[in-house]
């Protein structure tokens, strides 16, 4: 079975469960849940309605009134009794969304998730997926590792040895392994995201920007990639990149900031992209302390978009697919159990959104003039 097949199945039973639920549906409410287009639907509804599961309505479906609920259920395929084991860093930041996507596409194919939180600790990855495995219950792992660090080859080494596949959520291994069976992964296209938002502010005038990138942060690296690209691309100066993290809670993070704009005066910078989300907040706080505007004196775009619309002014952000990616996931590791070592694994990229707020665009309108 192709994934295209796979994936056009499992949209049909997700429309089937919505009917089962609710007798009736919209094509536009399902293509926006499903993030697919309308004719996809609609292509959808007519083949179930040729096996006579649902009847078509202008703008939707219901169920026939030859067939009730109790029927439909008889005409579900049995779920596959697979359960899979899931090992996230966080289950506060960023995580729960992931998870949130990752048990909705479980529900859709009938599969069961076991969550384990882990830490950005080694150690403890390796904890949680071992008590997994040693459980004997899971058929095939999610998995969130930390990468960095002198242990990469020996962590990859155990990752590709497991006796149950395993797909990377949010993270990735470039580097070959001396093994018939890869490592597939399943991540946000950060380096896009990062493009997006350079670009975003060059359109607006912007020609000095600088970028500050939270320490210790796994996506930092990709961040950094998509930087480099969208300067060169633009003929943009790309040395003001700060590797600092300035949150609230972060000790000292009013001297760290005050230095970074210090920075951005003699650089002359109009503009910064932060990330993350709690960075970027604090960073605009200090900036109003000063008596200074955003976006009018400092354009500001986030990257994360957990909580940047709580920010004042609200913050435009780009926002990873982080539901997405955890569907994806699931859907990925349906499909390699399905089908076994026969299908192949995947690595797949998922792009992320500009989400236009307040904080980028002068007040005043128009573009800002070059620096």
């Amino acid at each position: 079975m192709t994934d295209e097949r796979l994936f056009a199945l499992q949209r049909r039973e997700r429309l089937m469960d919505e009917l089962r639920r609710h007798g009736s549906l919209r094509v536009r409410e399902v293509a926006l849940s499903l993030e697919v287009s309308e004719l996809t639907i609609r292509r959808d509804i007519a083949a179930l309605a040729a096996r006579g599961l649902l009847t078509r309505v202008h703008g939707g479906a219901t169920l026939p009134t030859d067939l009730d609920p109790a029927q439909a259920r008889r005409h579900r395929p049995a779920a596959t009794p697979f359960t899979i084991g899931m090992v996230v860093p966080s289950l506060d930041y960023y995580w729960p969304q992931i998870v949130g996507g990752a048990r909705s596409a479980a529900v859709a194919l009938g599969v069961q998730i076991q969550l384990r939180g882990s830490s950005y600790d080694p150690a403890e990855d390796r904890r949680q997926i071992s008590r997994l495995i040693a459980a004997q219950q899971v058929q095939g792992l999610l998995l969130a590792p930390n990468l960095d660090g002198d242990g990469l080859d020996e962590m990859v080494d155990w990752l590709v040895g497991l006796p149950v596949p395993a797909i990377l959520v949010e993270r990735q291994i470039s580097r070959w392994t001396q093994t018939p069976r890869q490592l597939g992964w399943v991540r946000s296209d950060h380096a896009m995201g990062l493009e997006m938002a350079v670009r975003h502010l060059h359109e607006h005038g912007h020609r000095r920007i600088g970028l500050v990138l939270s320490k210790g942060s796994p996506t930092s690296v990709h961040l950094a990639q998509g930087w480099h690209k969208a300067c060169a691309e633009l003929d943009l100066p790309g040395e003001f990149v700060v590797r600092e993290s300035v949150a609230l809670d972060v000790p000292g993070h009013r001297d760290i900031i005050k230095g970074i704009l210090d920075r951005s005066r003699t650089a002359r910078i109009t503009a910064l992209i932060v990330h993350s989300d709690p960075d970027a907040m604090s960073i605009a706080q200090y900036l109003t302390e000063q008596g200074l505007s955003v976006p009018d004196d400092m354009a500001m775009v986030s990257y994360d978009d957990e909580v940047a619309h709580l920010a004042e002014p609200a913050m435009t952000a780009i926002r990873p697919p982080k539901s997405r990616v955890g569907r994806v996931a699931v859907e990925m590791m349906v499909s390699r159990l399905r089908e076994g070592r026969r299908h192949p694994a995947q690595r797949v990229l998922v792009l992320p959104e500009l989400v236009l707020r307040n904080s980028s665009v002068p007040r005043a309108g128009g573009a800002r003039p070059s620096a």
